[in-house]
């Protein structure tokens, strides 16, 4: 179990890279995304509803294993940020690349509520739930410029 745990909080071992883990986190979770956005808009939700679940499992048990509070190991919830950012949004490398710097940026800055989220819920879903807000701001951008380009 503490094999699946770490395997699963640092994204295959992505969350260990010496510089930019959420962003290494990131890149890695695109194919991810490419696998799941074949799937029917309902499908998808379903799959990204339950991943969050897991990834908030998994993030709560890391930080038990690692005896860190949100530590930069722990990259799933970057996973599931970019997988929120792009829901409904067309499979093509533009959008991704888009998708991936708006998520990235709003990761970053932690506007609110996603601060909130980042400061004071503890646990796994403290963990996961900021990185769910930057990806609900990312997707809101993303739906605007697919509307208006």
């Amino acid at each position: 179990m503490r094999r699946l745990v770490i395997l699963s909080a640092t994204w295959f071992g992505t969350g260990f890279s010496p510089v930019a883990s959420g962003t290494v986190g990131t890149i890695a979770a695109i194919p991810l995304y490419l696998a799941l956005a074949r799937l029917p808009l309902p499908l998808y939700l379903l799959t990204v509803l339950a991943f969050f679940f897991y990834a908030c499992w998994a993030s709560d048990r890391a930080e038990l294993l690692f005896g860190e509070k949100d530590s930069g190991k722990i990259v799933i919830d970057e996973v599931i940020g970019f997988l929120v950012t792009m829901t409904g949004v067309p499979c093509r490398w533009q959008w991704v690349l888009a998708g991936f710097f708006l998520f990235r940026f709003f990761d970053i800055t932690k506007i609110p509520p996603a601060r909130f989220f980042d400061q004071r819920v503890k646990n796994g879903y403290g963990v996961v739930l900021d990185d769910v807000v930057a990806g609900i701001y990312a997707a809101i951008v993303l739906h605007l410029l697919l509307r208006f380009l």
